[in-house]
């Protein structure tokens, strides 16, 4: 919908780039919007944004609406889909989102699992028609710093289901795949707020405690008799390795469960390209190229292939932006490395070959 700047809160969502006479976006979508970008729209005379109709916590966002009068003919069509009642993916996200905290304070006092109510709050997120590319890659936006936990269990569910569809799992085990990441860090409640909302890096008494939070999720869910012995192992494996360098038990190999290896790779992409109360986040492209070549014998690379096959479908002629804030096209993709093609710049129609910028990497497709 779309709204004055003078009525956004913070919290909300841009799903659109705001522009200017500038070379780049004011602000670019998929921002969550914070006290200084509202001053920043209101210093550039922006008109009106477009934002979702949920914050990024769940809340429901009412203001009211710019006249439609005042709205170039050619933008009735979105305006349509805005107010469409069928509800879109980022809907479904944020309200599971909301959910997750609300379940997450009363396991604080009671830990018992409505596994009804979480398999509610699974299913509408890995359904085949709602699982694309494009929302895997724009996913890490929607995270709330000071909420990190529960977007997490919400992301990593979502993104653990779209990688068993592409192994070819059939729908019933996505499913049981996407349930069993949302289980997996459960535990951490027995940590308390001060561990896992903490603002800067965790003491190392801290994180070896920490190191056991799968165990403790293990124990909440292993009397669940509705709960599969995969998903139970799954859960308890999820930070396992195969060099057996990972935690709790130190397990390798063929001791890994398939969906644990698969919630290996969900939970790392999506850790390191959110931004933290102590850490910004990383391009979804970095953070593939930094999976490929620092994690071989650690993760299962027909997992890691599978992510990257999905989301690295770069084609000549495809719009993206750079972690710089560039805007360029795609002119040349080399195979050998699939995730630093060659780009023209829009600005300056300068040619950069992202493999000799060490820091440079693409942060957004934009149109393919």
């Amino acid at each position: 919908m779309k709204v004055l700047p003078r009525d956004l809160v913070p919290g909300c969502l841009l799903l659109k780039d705001v522009t200017g006479k500038t070379t780049y976006p004011i602000v670019p979508k998929n921002t969550v919007i914070e006290p200084i970008h509202i001053k920043v729209l209101s210093d550039f005379q922006v008109p009106y944004v477009e934002v979702a109709n949920r914050l990024v916590n769940g809340d429901p966002y009412q203001p009211e609406e710019v006249d439609p009068k005042k709205i170039k003919k050619e933008d009735d069509s979105t305006r349509s889909k805005n107010h469409s009642k069928e509800l879109s993916f980022f809907d479904y996200y944020v309200n599971a989102v909301k959910q997750t905290k609300e379940m997450f304070k009363s396991w604080e006092e009671h830990p018992h699992l409505n596994l009804k109510e979480i398999r509610e709050i699974v299913i509408p997120l890995v359904r085949d028609n709602d699982l694309t590319i494009e929302t895997i890659i724009e996913l890490h936006h929607y995270n709330d710093k000071h909420d990190y936990i529960y977007h997490h269990m919400v992301a990593n569910s979502v993104i653990s289901g779209f990688i068993a569809m592409r192994l070819h799992y059939e729908q019933s085990e996505c499913l049981q795949v996407a349930l069993a990441a949302y289980l997996s860090d459960i535990g951490m409640v027995k940590e308390g707020a001060h561990v896992y909302k903490k603002d800067g890096v965790l003491s190392e008494k801290e994180y070896e405690r920490i190191q056991q939070h799968p165990i403790i999720s293990y124990r909440m869910i292993e009397q669940e008799v509705y709960l599969s012995r995969q998903v139970k192992l799954a859960v308890l494996q999820h930070h396992e390795r195969l060099d057996g360098s990972g935690y709790p038990l130190g397990v390798k190999k063929d001791q890994l469960h398939p969906y644990a290896r698969i919630i290996a790779v969900s939970d790392m992409f999506h850790a390191m390209t959110s931004e933290r109360l102590y850490r910004k986040k990383q391009s979804p492209f970095k953070v593939i190229e930094e999976m490929l070549n620092d994690y071989l014998g650690k993760l299962d690379m027909k997992v890691v292939e599978a992510l990257v096959q999905a989301i690295v479908y770069f084609s000549n002629g495809t719009k993206v932006r750079l972690t710089n804030n560039e805007i360029g096209e795609i002119v040349f993709v080399d195979d050998k490395h699939p995730t630093r093609p060659m780009v023209k710049k829009d600005a300056d129609n300068e040619i950069i070959q992202l493999v000799q910028h060490q820091n440079l990497y693409i942060e957004e497709i934009l149109s393919s």
